[in-house]
């Protein structure tokens, strides 16, 4: 599959309005599965137990949620490769269908 003018010039905007909500939130809260699985994938522990207090609270504690954020840059970044890409998508011949 090649890439054409038009599907440039979607990914272009995709990436800015991703880049936008990425400049808007301030951070994410994963579920819990998610959470259990990035635990998994980077072998840390979802909860401390290396106290007695630790190990004796651990059946009422509650389901574990990681809360991610997003540095300053990352939408900014986003932004300006999507703009870039756009802008790209304007200089790119248009395709004729066979």
């Amino acid at each position: 599959m090649s890439f054409y003018r038009n599907r440039y010039f979607l990914s272009g905007i995709l990436l800015i309005l991703l880049g936008f909500q990425f400049r808007r939130v301030e951070s994410f809260v994963l579920n819990e599965p998610t959470t259990r699985l990035m635990a998994k994938v980077t072998k840390t522990p979802i909860v401390d137990n290396s106290t007695a207090v630790g190990s004796f609270f651990e059946p009422v504690t509650p389901k574990p949620r990681k809360k991610v954020t997003p540095p300053r840059w990352l939408g900014l970044s986003m932004i300006a490769v999507g703009c870039v890409i756009s802008f790209h998508a304007f200089s790119i011949p248009k395709h004729r269908g066979d």
